[in-house]
């Protein structure tokens, strides 16, 4: 049996066969990869994550919002989706205390290094929007 985690030899190969098809693609990370994706406008979300589809359920900020939670309880392992969450949220309109309320909360359940973890990727997007 081998100590090599299977998902390092995964990745690893599939490392080693991309630079074989493209050697450019050697110095791909998938850090910032969810900048390729442009933020929905509020109302677009609202209409289709939100009240628009069912004018007694969840709006689009609270959908998100259990979105960050649920990635967050798993680990915040799952990064560029951690941002882009969080940058939906904002735009669907929760605030800095919300978003922060919402990944504490799921220290209870994820524990606190996923917590950190995706505190940090907030912090990440949430000073960003800061600087913008």
């Amino acid at each position: 049996m081998t100590d090599q985690n299977p998902f390092e030899a995964m990745m690893k190969m599939s490392q080693e066969w991309l630079k074989q098809v493209n050697p450019a693609m050697e110095s791909f990370t998938p850090k910032g990869f969810e900048n390729m994706f442009p933020t929905m406008p509020k109302d677009v979300m609202e209409t289709f994550m939100g009240k628009g589809m069912n004018p007694e359920g969840l709006d689009a900020k609270t959908r998100l919002l259990l979105t960050l939670m649920g990635l967050t309880i798993m680990g915040a392992q799952a990064e560029a989706q951690v941002r882009l969450t969080v940058r939906h949220a904002v735009e669907a309109g929760a605030t800095k205390q919300e978003i922060a309320e919402t990944i504490a909360q799921a220290a209870m359940f994820g524990g606190v290094p996923a917590m950190t973890k995706a505190m940090e990727l907030a912090t990440e997007v949430l000073d960003k929007d800061s600087d913008a």
